[in-house]
């Protein structure tokens, strides 16, 4: 099965961290974010892999070339000219899916996930997208109904509510934990550019079924400040 991780991120909030090497290739108790994905993503079945690169991508092609030396099948798509965020880069892959649901999945988690569960639920529901959510702190949150259709988006800082399906009665809030099952369909409603998936599930919400799947168990982390990274290596140690 097919996988894209997504690995081009700047990796900003790591501050001087990631002014010398890139997010994904910092080392978690001796094994960079990379690894770590791929080995996740591989475990679960996806086992064919495409990685984006952009912020210092010469050093994530070198464990790319390590990670192939050992057997894994991973191609690259070169995101170094312009850095096209999570819907720009996954529609430049396009190429390199065929026609089953394939998993998006983000370099930057550390999670003991079931990401097969997530491609079950999916293929027994039939949507267009199914999206792993967690309840977990924060500001921004997906909307969602009764039946885990994606409805709606929220800034709970800035007061701002989208509601793309339905009305907005009765939806829950819940975190996207950033691992996703996809229908290649959807490349039939996207277009190149510099943009996000969530605005473009919001839009295609209106008119196509985007479920959830709701996992509160296990552990999840996004490795995204100093902070953070010093937790997850306590916690796996």
């Amino acid at each position: 099965m097919k996988a894209m991780i997504l690995s081009a991120g700047l990796g900003t909030r790591l501050g001087k961290i990631t002014e010398t090497v890139p997010k994904v290739l910092v080392d978690i108790n001796g094994k960079s974010l990379l690894r770590r994905a791929v080995e996740k993503c591989v475990e679960s079945g996806f086992d064919d892999i495409i990685i984006n690169v952009h912020h210092f991508a010469d050093m994530v092609e070198e464990e790319i070339f390590r990670l192939r030396k050992e057997g894994y099948r991973i191609e690259i798509s070169d995101e170094r000219d312009e850095l096209l965020d999570t819907g720009g880069g996954l529609f430049k892959a396009r190429h390199f899916f065929n026609r089953d649901p394939f998993l998006v999945y983000n370099a930057d988690i550390i999670t003991d996930f079931n990401l097969t569960e997530l491609l079950d639920y999916h293929i027994v529901k039939g949507g267009l997208a199914t999206l792993a959510v967690r309840h977990r702190p924060g500001n921004r949150f997906l909307l969602v109904d009764r039946e885990s259709l994606l409805c709606g988006w929220c800034n709970n800082l800035t007061g701002e509510r989208i509601i793309a399906r339905g009305n907005d009665e009765n939806l829950s809030e819940i975190a996207f934990s950033s691992m996703h099952i996809i229908d290649p369909e959807i490349f039939n409603y996207m277009s190149d550019g510099i943009y996000s998936m969530t605005p473009l599930y919001l839009r295609l919400a209106s008119f196509h079924k985007i479920y959830t799947l709701l996992s509160d168990s296990g552990y999840w982390f996004n490795t995204g400040t100093p902070q953070i990274l010093d937790e997850v290596r306590n916690f796996l140690k």
